[in-house]
């Protein structure tokens, strides 16, 4: 006979498989818009070191015309999370974005970095981005490979 912690052991295991695709398309929509939107308005606390990185390596057009068009891109990515049938449009986006938030961490260590392995604000709010590519790695694996029937779960 099974056991109480068995039994609930089964059930937040199956539960994390029927809801982790979901939780994870959520969650990534509700920080691509939210960010995305934060900038549209004016008030991301990412917008001067946005801007930094910009005068650093894309100086040819106005900031203002990239940083729109980099606020719509946040928030498309997140919108195509949520559309069945997007995933693969959405994962190229995603990680074209994602190289493009690491490079702060490179190009602008003044910013990022108080000391060795030691990040300010701005570092840990780019490394926590390791949980993006996680979630999309779940979303990337319950994807129907071409030519191959649809795995369980999805």
């Amino acid at each position: 006979m099974r056991t109480l912690i068995e039994k609930i052991d089964n059930y937040a295991i199956n539960l994390f498989r029927r809801t982790e695709v979901p939780l994870s398309r959520i969650a990534i929509f509700v920080v691509y818009f939210w960010f995305g939107f934060l900038k549209i308005i004016g008030v991301s606390p990412a917008g001067p070191m946005v801007q930094t990185l910009f005068e650093r390596t894309l100086n040819f057009m106005p900031f203002e015309a990239f940083y729109a068009g980099f606020s719509f891109f946040e928030i498309i990515i997140g919108i195509l999370f949520l559309i069945r049938g997007m995933e693969r449009l959405a994962l190229g986006l995603i990680y074209i974005h994602l190289i493009t938030t690491v490079l702060p961490l490179f190009l602008l260590p003044h910013l990022t970095w108080q000391g060795f392995m030691v990040p300010t604000l701005e570092g840990q709010y780019i490394i926590k981005n390791i949980l993006i590519v996680a979630a999309t790695a779940v979303i990337g694996s319950r994807l129907k490979p071409r030519g191959e029937s649809l795995p369980a779960n999805n």
